[in-house]
């Protein structure tokens, strides 16, 4: 498992290895390197926590905006993450990254019903809210008690709210994965 670099030297290194940090700690995205990238070559952060807050705070900036294009933008950066319970194989379309491959280890196993269930939810998930992917905060939970939340949202419908709920779970993982690799 990789560890991230010491926060203190984040704005010295080359900007391919800034883009690596954010990589690891969210999930490899162009849109976020370029939200990101004269932040991290300008500002200092006293801990990963507060750069995850910083990036979260300009996922939510974006998110308030009436642009097509910051839409577009933020669009980009949410979709990054995979679909929960998403097959064991690897695909062209979607590969995961190592740390989304462990935290959604459990996703992946139990009943094969339990798995086609997931899949008609991240579908039926995306017809409901175009342009996004649902995201939680795994944490442990299993498949029953997510899907259930996932049923939840999006019987609830409400697109500006599941963007909020997003960037809260990105920023919980990117929290967690910090944790880990400090």
């Amino acid at each position: 498992m990789p560890t991230l670099p010491p926060l203190s030297t984040l704005p010295t290194l080359p900007q391919d290895l800034q883009f690596h940090v954010l990589d690891t700690l969210f999930e490899p995205s162009p849109e976020l390197h370029t939200l990101m990238a004269p932040v991290l070559a300008h500002q200092t952060f006293d801990s990963y926590a507060r750069l995850i807050d910083a990036v979260g705070g300009r996922m939510s900036a974006l998110s308030a905006a009436n642009s097509s294009q910051d839409r577009a933008i933020l669009h980009g950066i949410l979709g990054s993450h995979p679909r929960l319970g998403r097959p064991k194989t690897d695909s062209p379309v979607e590969l995961l990254s190592e740390h989304s491959k462990q935290e959604q280890a459990q996703l992946n196993t139990g009943a094969e019903e339990q798995a086609e269930k997931l899949q008609r939810l991240n579908a039926e998930y995306e017809e409901r809210f175009p342009g996004l992917r649902f995201v939680t905060f795994v944490n442990g939970r299993g498949r029953d008690v997510i899907m259930e939340e996932m049923q939840q949202r999006i019987e609830r419908g409400n697109q500006e709210r599941e963007v909020e709920e997003i960037i809260q779970a990105m920023c919980a993982i990117a929290k967690d994965r910090a944790r880990k690799l400090e």
